[in-house]
């Protein structure tokens, strides 16, 4: 069983982790799949990790059974989300590329570029490259919650390329964050979409 992330989009709430720490807690609790309490868990993880609580983190994933792709993906990606929040990303890159890999069956299509998604960060020298393998994931996919994606991307490349003194190509990359917020993202993501075009642009 894969999650649906509708199910954790009700139970996130990215802004307060211990919230959605119990959430997620009591979710696992009540799961009568054990696949689905799996990765339940690793969400658990993951909101202990945004506490800055590592090494609870890491225990929780300890005690996860790894027995299908999805659990297996989840787990390897939490891990890596840990190591590079607490300031090692060279560490967490083997483990977003054992998220990659474990996240090759097509119905695990988010978490694949969920896991991209994060070694365009930590793995800074290759951004790009791990960038274009994440949209080109999405090329065949037309679920709109997968296509959400496409905003962090854009959005995330834009930052690089202003960061770097390129700042017509951050312009480039934030109009295309703001198309894709306008289409498939949140009212949130359009208004930091708007504050980054209107940084960009200041600087041209």
């Amino acid at each position: 069983m894969t999650l649906s992330q509708q199910l954790l989009d009700e139970l996130w709430d990215f802004a307060d982790p211990v919230a959605s720490e119990a959430r997620l807690r009591r979710a696992a609790g009540e799961a009568v799949d054990a696949g689905g309490r799996a990765e339940l868990q690793t969400q658990v993880a993951r909101a202990l990790g945004l506490q800055v609580r590592f090494d609870e983190a890491d225990a929780v994933l300890d005690a996860v059974s790894i027995e299908d792709s999805a659990v297996a993906a989840r787990a390897a990606l939490e891990r890596g989300r840990v190591r590079n929040s607490a300031g090692d990303p060279q560490a967490a890159i083997p483990y977003f590329t054992a998220a990659l890999d474990a996240a090759s069956p097509p119905e695990l299509v988010f978490v694949r570029v969920d896991a991209l998604h994060m070694l365009a960060i930590a793995d800074a020298d290759q951004a790009d490259e791990w960038t274009g393998a994440a949209l080109a994931a999405l090329e065949t996919v037309d679920d709109p919650r997968t296509l959400r994606w496409r905003v962090a991307l854009h959005n995330n490349t834009g930052w690089r390329h202003l960061d770097a003194g390129r700042v017509a190509d951050a312009v480039t990359s934030f109009e295309a964050a703001r198309d894709a917020a306008v289409r498939w993202g949140t009212p949130q993501q359009v208004q930091w979409a708007d504050e980054a075009l209107v940084e960009a642009r200041f600087r041209l």
